[in-house]
């Protein structure tokens, strides 16, 4: 069905009250987007953090009376009866198909592939790991997600276990187990990424070798291999827990990291760990190191 979008240019104090208005006044869904280029990376537990100037933009079914609509916003008193917006039609189209359609198999090192589930394999004699994201994070096509998945590509992983902290999809700890980890313990602080997993890992037929848990429930094990595909604030607020995961010998390999942010990580764990090289692909970076 035909849509219309309406857009007002909002400062971050005032942007949920007024997604709040469009919701009111009948918009299907409202969307925040940043103006000016000014990304935010890093916002605390349970913050939402906006930018400096801010898109808010409501969508609505065409037929919506978008007269009467922006007459009701008119009078509140944040935006004022003079309050500036754009209203645009937008094309109809099926965006989960649209979506679908534009995520490709993608090769990472050598032998690992990562294929939509609703695409042939380009090389059905290569490591294929078999995603359907789901609601979960983590596809491949994002940098962070991309250094974890070189790495494992670069390395022995037969017979080892491997701890994931926040799974999201899978995707890591699956590339894991088909790449020839023994057994894969996921950690997330979402349901839904559990699920996302599980379903994923059913998919690869590895179902049977990851174990999935919210972090409450997370049994006290260490692994030969540590990956951590979150952000640095998170990796120092949680250093002690994820280093205590990671056996002596053993590798940790953290991701979510600006590139800007790199060294800070690496110096903050190379008391416990003999660092490697930091790898970067564009602003993100790859931390990692060896337990001593």
């Amino acid at each position: 069905m035909p849509w219309l979008q309406l857009k007002i240019l909002s400062n971050p104090e005032q942007a949920e009250s007024i997604g709040d208005m469009l919701t009111g006044n009948g918009a299907m869904a409202v969307t925040f987007l940043d103006a000016k280029d000014s990304p935010q990376y890093e916002p605390k537990p349970g913050e939402i953090m906006l930018w400096p100037e801010t898109w808010v933009m409501g969508l609505f079914d065409a037929k919506q009376d978008m007269l009467r609509v922006i007459a009701n916003l008119s009078r509140a008193k944040i935006l004022g009866e003079d309050f500036s917006y754009q209203l645009n039609p937008l094309e109809d189209k099926d965006w989960e198909r649209e979506w679908m359609e534009n995520f490709h198999p993608m090769q990472f090192g050598k032998k690992l592939w990562i294929c939509p589930s609703w695409r042939d394999v380009p090389d059905p004699d290569a490591v294929n790991v078999m995603l359907d994201p789901g609601l979960a994070f983590g596809t491949g096509t994002h940098e962070t997600t991309a250094l974890c998945l070189q790495w494992l590509d670069s390395v022995d992983l037969t017979d080892k276990t491997v701890i994931d902290f926040g799974c999201g999809s899978g995707i890591l700890g699956i590339a894991a187990l088909k790449l020839g980890a023994k057994r894969v313990i996921g950690i997330d602080i979402d349901p839904q990424a559990l699920l996302a997993s599980q379903d994923n890992a059913n998919r690869n037929n590895v179902g049977d070798r990851i174990e999935l848990y919210l972090p409450d429930d997370a049994p006290d094990i260490q692994g030969d291999i540590v990956l951590a595909n979150i952000l640095a604030a998170t990796l120092r607020e949680l250093k002690s827990i994820i280093s205590a995961n990671c056996k002596t010998g053993g590798y940790l390999v953290m991701s979510g990291i600006l590139d800007t942010q790199a060294q800070d990580i690496n110096h903050l764990y190379s008391n416990n760990y003999q660092m490697q090289p930091n790898a970067i692909l564009g602003e993100w970076a790859r931390v990692s190191g060896c337990k001593r």
